[in-house]
């Protein structure tokens, strides 16, 4: 048998079932189900992670302790202990989400955790490599989109690369890359700084902000009450944000700033220098 990581060899024994799961007997129970109390250590990274298998949990938590000395993860199986668990955890450095909760839409829950904790970031960890999915992700505001096949240097790059501020996307799933799943996708070494800034693109402040909301998932509408703008300005500005990034849509837009290494600290960074007499609007 080929050396496999602890995530490989769990992936495999999953393949063969479809995402969601169908009915099959139930796991053995680990005894950790979902822990809902501040227990962490002041100054520790907390780290969500929200997947109904036990054994994925299991091998996740020995690999997440790779990405800090000190890291605290706290886990939930199903849908409403995954909601009481970011109630209780709402300063959580990152949340893990498998989209195929038993009796939950995975789309909805990303959706509803994103507008109600936009600061704790999401990262959709699936079994599933469809495009759709991994676009439908990023658009609800998923900061990284990992198929679980991926090995533990794939899974340990992007979610540092996240960490720093920016987007993990497949490498199938970025423009040109010819639709097929890599069949060894390259691990991000580190979080790479941004080869283009902002404004090298000849976004204004206010442009390269709207980009860093839509990196966070949020819809025009939250837009406007955010910056205090009329949805008719916002539009304008998205608008421009599409042609600088040669994006045909939100989704493209989105995939094409991972692609480019451009970060919501950057963009938010622009978006506090205003030319000189210049207006932000």
């Amino acid at each position: 048998m080929p050396n496999l990581t602890p995530m490989q060899r769990i992936a495999a024994a999953l393949a063969r079932a479809p995402e969601p799961p169908p009915a099959a007997p139930v796991l053995p129970s680990t005894g950790t189900r979902t822990e809902v109390h501040n227990t962490a250590s002041p100054g520790t990274m907390k780290i969500l992670v929200v997947d109904d298998h036990p054994l994925v949990l299991e091998a996740l938590k020995g690999v997440l302790h790779q990405l800090d000395a000190e890291v605290d993860i706290f886990d939930a199986s199903a849908a409403d202990s995954a909601r009481e668990l970011v109630r209780a955890h709402p300063d959580a450095d990152l949340m893990l989400l498998d989209l195929g909760l038993p009796g939950a839409d995975g789309f909805t829950l990303l959706e509803e955790f994103r507008n109600d904790y936009p600061a704790v970031p999401v990262v959709v960890l699936s079994g599933s490599e469809s495009r759709e999915n991994v676009t439908r992700a990023l658009s609800l505001g998923a900061m990284g989109y990992i198929p679980k096949r991926y090995s533990n240097d794939v899974l340990i790059g992007a979610l540092r690369l996240v960490l720093s501020g920016g987007l993990y996307v497949p490498p199938a799933v970025l423009p040109f890359a010819g639709g097929a799943a890599a069949e060894k996708p390259a691990a991000p070494a580190q979080p790479p700084a941004a080869t283009i800034r902002p404004e090298d693109l000849g976004l204004t402040p206010r442009q390269s902000e709207v980009l860093a909301l839509v990196l966070q998932g949020l819809p025009n509408k939250l837009i406007c009450r955010r910056l205090n703008l009329a949805e008719p300005t916002v539009k304008v500005h998205m608008q421009a944000v599409l042609r600088a990034l040669d994006a045909q849509n939100r989704v493209q837009a989105v995939i094409e700033a991972s692609r480019r290494g451009l970060t919501i600290d950057a963009l938010m960074a622009r978006a506090k220098r205003k030319p000189d007499g210049a207006s932000a609007d």
